[in-house]
């Protein structure tokens, strides 16, 4: 062991004759072990939302949709699709229906957006049939007959969760669903009514879909909402998730005049902004722990200086050099730092991986879109605090290190 790093340590450990250095000491790696962990444990939990949001948002969204430019619906959708499924960096589109419209059972109801919707093409750019929490997408896989449209027959529907509980529907319950797209009468429109069999509920786990959606057979939706072959939109899903707002300029290019597209990014853009921006100013507010942590230090080894001005002295006078007095300081407060970040991490990474592991801590989902708190982890959050808690250590150590290597040996031992 070097020199100075053996006094630095033995500093350390050694007993005091005044204890409320060792105090100080100690609360300031407590406080630089409490930032750090902190700040790792902040980082996971802003990191691992924005993961979860954007796992359930693209398993439960496509990552492209194209649309009419007025919003009156495509109508050549099966051509217009035909041709657009054989671009660049598609694998995989879907058409659908969506309108607004009002589930009720009894006296019970709650407004939604139906989705109508071709099942084996819908599973293929969205996973969010895939969440059944109870019953089965098996019906809407089945072929509109007759019977349906003569209203013989009952049609499937597949509602989220929450929308569930909201009416207290289960699978098998009859439900009836009101669109405001209904027949021009002298007194009006007229809405128009379908009665629905609930044959599956899913929970994609994201609120929003989970208590406002649901999923009907494209040809039922077409009859309800009184648009024979008529199609919302065309969802697209791409081989690279962070190209989609390239693809899509190309997909829009080729669907020609009169069409438009969104991506994934451009819907949750304001989302994953205001997430980044959280977890730029959680870094900068727990970090000010470890800035008081650093104070600390600066005030223990200020009065360790003082304390030890004596030993200094004895020190250079038997030929060390007032470079070694300075490293021997900057080392003492460097073990604290090392030592408080130490813990810091161990306590920050432990603690983040058992919440990633048993999600113990349960949020509300109509506040939160999310029905837990996710933690995520990162290697690179370690490396980034602990660079930063090293640093501050360090300069909290510059003063008395300073102030240890001015110490003149024939002054501080004069009046001994």
């Amino acid at each position: 062991m070097r020199f100075e790093l053996f006094v630095a340590a033995r500093y350390l450990r050694a007993k005091r004759r005044q204890a409320v250095i060792g105090v100080i000491t100690w609360i300031s790696i407590t406080g630089v072990a409490v930032g750090v962990a902190s700040l790792i444990i902040a980082l996971a939990i802003t990191n691992g939302t924005r993961r979860e949001l954007q796992n359930q948002l693209l398993s439960s969204t496509a990552d492209v949709d194209l649309m009419r430019t007025m919003n009156d619906g495509i109508r050549n959708w099966r051509a217009l699709t035909e041709r657009l499924r054989h671009l660049p960096h598609v694998v995989a589109d879907a058409p659908g229906l969506y309108e607004p419209v009002l589930i009720s059972r009894g006296a019970l109801s709650g407004g939604a957006m139906l989705k109508g919707i071709i099942p084996g093409e819908e599973r293929t750019v969205s996973n969010i049939l895939l969440h059944l929490q109870s019953g089965s997408g098996a019906p809407l896989s089945r072929p509109t007959n007759p019977q349906d449209e003569a209203g013989e027959a009952t049609p499937p529907l597949i509602i989220g969760v929450d929308l569930a509980d909201s009416i207290g529907a289960k699978v098998g319950d009859t439900v009836l669903v009101t669109s405001p797209q209904g027949n021009l009468t002298p007194w009006g429109v007229e809405p128009k009514y379908q009665r629905f069999q609930v044959v599956g509920i899913f929970h994609s786990g994201f609120y929003q879909y989970d208590s406002s959606f649901g999923f009907v057979r494209l040809a039922d939706a077409q009859a309800l909402f009184s648009e024979p072959d008529l199609v919302s939109e065309i969802a697209f899903r791409v081989d690279d998730l962070y190209h989609a707002d390239k693809v899509a300029d190309e997909i829009e290019t080729a669907a020609g005049p009169g069409f438009t597209t969104k991506n994934w990014m451009e819907e949750n853009q304001e989302l994953f902004r205001a997430l980044k921006l959280e977890q730029v100013v959680t870094f900068i507010v727990i970090g000010l722990i470890v800035c008081v942590a650093a104070l600390n230090i600066l005030i223990a080894l200020t009065m360790m200086v003082m304390e030890k001005t004596k030993d200094i002295a004895v020190l250079m006078s038997m030929g060390v050099q007032p470079g070694q007095i300075r490293r021997i300081f900057l080392l003492q407060g460097m073990l604290i730092g090392v030592i408080g970040t130490a813990i810091g991490l161990v306590l920050g990474y432990t603690i983040s991986l058992l919440g990633q592991h048993y999600r113990f801590i349960h949020l509300s989902a109509d506040v939160y879109s999310l029905d837990y708190l996710p933690f995520a982890p990162r290697i690179l959050h370690g490396v980034i605090v602990t660079a930063m808690s090293l640093g501050v250590s360090l300069l909290a150590t510059v003063y008395p290190s300073s102030s240890a290597a001015k110490v003149l040996p024939a002054e501080a031992l004069r009046y001994e």
